[in-house]
């Protein structure tokens, strides 16, 4: 395996949206999916592939902010590796790369979301340093 990560420019971004309704489980239309994500890519949002050699193997988004009680962070987001890849430290080894990137953008602090009934990255995300401090909670309007 050669694993690399690879920021998608937003004409090419796109790429990376079947990935997106698999996370999505289906449950957003598509038009919708691609509509709110060129959205997304004109915010303070990058898109990324990940790459086993010249194949596609998962994706993440990155949001780049600053929050008055942490300053300037990032947030990975829609983390996403195939089945045929998981459990082989691709994971481990894109939360390295993102500490890096953090760190040559400035950045002070990574936080990020996860479903409350994803146990398997509760547990991987422990293991990555990352602490709970407390609840993403969400109202549709």
């Amino acid at each position: 395996m050669q694993i690399t990560f690879k920021r998608l420019e937003a004409n090419k971004a796109s790429i990376i949206l079947p990935y997106l309704d698999i996370m999505n489980q289906h449950k957003v239309p598509m038009e919708i999916l691609k509509e709110r994500f060129e959205e997304m890519l004109t915010q303070n949002y990058e898109a990324f592939a990940i790459y086993d050699q010249d194949e596609i193997i998962g994706c993440f988004g990155l949001w780049h902010m600053t929050r008055h009680y942490c300053g300037k962070s990032l947030e990975p987001d829609h983390v996403y590796i195939k089945d045929t890849y998981r459990s082989k430290g691709i994971g481990a080894q894109l939360f390295q790369w993102i500490e890096s990137y953090g760190k040559e953008k400035g950045v002070t602090t990574i936080e990020l979301n996860t479903y409350i009934e994803n146990f398997p990255s509760h547990k991987f995300y422990y293991n990555q340093g990352f602490v709970a401090r407390g609840y993403h909670f969400l109202k549709k309007m």
